[in-house]
C-alpha cells in the first residue's frame, strides 16, 4: 500500500473507469446473452487473406520486429490503395505508417500534434478512445453534436454549430466518417464547408476512415484530404480490422505529409513500437482483393442492416437508419423508456440479447441518454434469433 494521498491514477484519466464495452459483453457472458454490443464479427474474413497470415508465420516473415514504419509490402499496398480508391498519391517510404490499429493510430496522433491546453473539436456521440487520448494529450475536447432528425430518421452535423465551436486555441478536428455510433456519412458539401474551415482558420485535422469500404443506399466515402488544401493538414488513419473481419489482428495505418507522418511516428515508436509482424504480409495481399469483394462485403453488411433493423422495428424500437458502419442507433423511448444505461442493463435478462447506451458516448450525460446501439456484423442466424427474442419487448 501507498501512504500517499495522491491518487494512483493520473488525472487527466480520472473520468474514465472501464470501457463500456467491458462491461456489457461481460455481462453476455455472464447471462448467455447475445452479444450485439462490441462491434466485432463472428465469423472469420476471407481465407485467402487467413492463408496469407499463415505463409508468412511458415516462412518466418514478421516472426522477429518487422520495421519500425511497418513492412514495405504494406506500405506499398496502403499507398497503392490510396491512389486507386480516391487518387490520393502517398510515398510509401515517408507518408505512410503502421500502427497497432486504428486505435493506436488515433492515440499516436493526439500525442503528436495537440500540446497541453490546446482545443480539439469531435463529433458526439464518439468513440470512447477518443475522449481518453485527447486527455492524455493534455487537451481540451469541445463536442460538436451530430442531431438526431426523427423526420429524416437520421443524425446531421450542424455546420454553424462546427463554425462557431472554433476558437483561437483550437488546434485540431477530429473527424468521424463513417461514423461511429451513428452510421452518419458526411456528404461531399458538408466535408467541403469542413475542408474550407480548416483551411480558413488553419487548423489540423485527424480523420478517422475505419468504415470507409462499408457505406449504403448510394452514399459514397470520400477522404477529406481529397479537398482543396487538406492534403498537407490531414491525418487520415483506417485499418483493417473493419473491412477484413480480422479484427484480432489489430492493423492499422497513417496517410500524411512526410511531416505529419513523421510527427505520429515519434509518438507511435514509443507505445507499441511494432505490432503483428505476420499479419502486415496478409493484409498486404488483402488490400489486393478485387473490386468483388469489397462489393460483396459490402452488400453482404447492407442486407444484415436490413434484417436486424426490420427486427428492431417490429420489436417497437425507433431506428435511426445507418448510411454507413455496422451499427444501428435506436431509440427506446416507445417503450415508455428514456434510461438507456439501466435499459441495457436489463435487456439480457428481459429478452437474452446485449446492447451499448449512447450516452456513454456523449459529454452530457442527458444527451443520447434514450439511444441505444446494436451491432449487425454477425451470421444471419444470430441476428434472426436476435430479432425473435427483441419481440418479447414490443408494446
Amino acid at each position: 500500500m501507498t501512504s500517499s494521498a495522491r491518487p494512483l491514477l493520473n488525472r487527466r484519466l480520472a473520468e474514465f473507469g472501464t470501457t463500456i464495452f467491458a462491461e456489457m459483453s461481460a455481462l453476455a457472458l455472464s447471462t448467455g446473452a447475445i452479444n450485439l454490443g462490441q462491434g466485432f464479427p463472428d465469423t472469420d474474413g476471407p481465407e485467402e487473406v487467413r492463408e496469407a497470415a499463415v505463409r508468412a508465420l511458415r516462412d518466418g516473415r514478421g516472426n522477429q520486429y518487422p520495421p519500425g514504419p511497418g513492412v514495405p509490402e504494406l506500405r506499398t499496398a496502403v499507398a497503392a490503395h490510396q491512389l486507386r480508391r480516391y487518387g490520393l498519391s502517398y510515398d510509401p517510404d515517408t507518408e505512410v505508417l503502421v500502427t497497432a490499429g486504428a486505435t493506436e493510430a488515433i492515440a499516436a496522433s493526439l500525442l503528436a500534434l495537440v500540446e497541453p491546453g490546446d482545443e480539439v473539436i469531435a463529433f458526439e456521440p464518439y468513440y470512447d478512445s477518443y475522449a481518453a487520448c485527447i486527455a492524455m494529450a493534455g487537451g481540451r475536447r469541445v463536442p460538436v453534436t451530430l442531431r438526431a432528425h426523427e423526420d429524416e430518421g437520421r443524425f446531421r452535423l450542424d455546420l454553424d454549430e462546427l463554425r462557431d465551436a472554433v476558437t483561437d486555441r483550437t488546434r485540431l478536428l477530429l473527424i468521424n466518417t463513417p461514423h461511429n455510433p451513428t452510421g452518419t456519412v458526411l456528404t461531399r458539401e458538408e466535408l467541403a464547408a469542413i475542408a474550407e474551415l480548416a483551411v480558413e482558420r488553419d487548423l489540423l485535422v485527424v480523420t478517422d476512415e475505419v468504415y470507409e469500404h462499408l457505406v449504403f443506399d448510394g452514399a459514397e466515402h470520400v477522404p477529406l484530404a481529397t479537398f482543396p488544401g487538406m492534403r498537407e493538414r490531414t491525418v487520415t488513419i483506417s485499418s483493417s480490422g473493419k473491412t477484413f473481419s480480422f479484427t484480432g489482428w489489430k492493423v492499422g495505418w497513417v496517410t500524411g505529409t512526410q511531416e505529419l507522418v513523421t510527427a505520429v511516428r515519434t509518438a507511435k515508436q514509443y507505445l507499441t513500437y511494432v505490432s503483428a509482424g505476420p499479419f502486415q504480409y496478409a493484409i498486404a495481399e488483402a488490400l489486393s482483393l478485387p473490386d468483388s469483394y469489397f462489393d460483396g462485403f459490402r452488400a453482404d453488411l447492407r442486407r444484415k442492416r436490413d434484417l436486424l433493423g426490420d427486427g428492431l422495428r417490429t420489436a417497437g424500437f425507433e431506428v435511426y437508419q445507418p448510411r454507413g458502419t455496422y451499427f444501428i442507433t435506436t431509440d427506446i423511448t416507445p417503450f415508455g423508456e428514456k434510461d438507456a444505461h439501466r435499459f441495457c442493463r436489463a435487456l439480457p435478462e428481459r429478452c437474452g440479447v446485449v446492447a451499448i447506451p449512447n450516452s456513454v458516448f456523449y459529454d452530457d450525460p442527458d444527451a443520447g441518454r434514450s439511444q441505444v446501439r446494436f451491432a449487425f456484423c454477425k451470421r444471419d442466424d444470430v441476428l434472426h434469433e436476435a430479432a425473435v427474442r427483441l419481440r418479447r419487448l414490443a408494446p
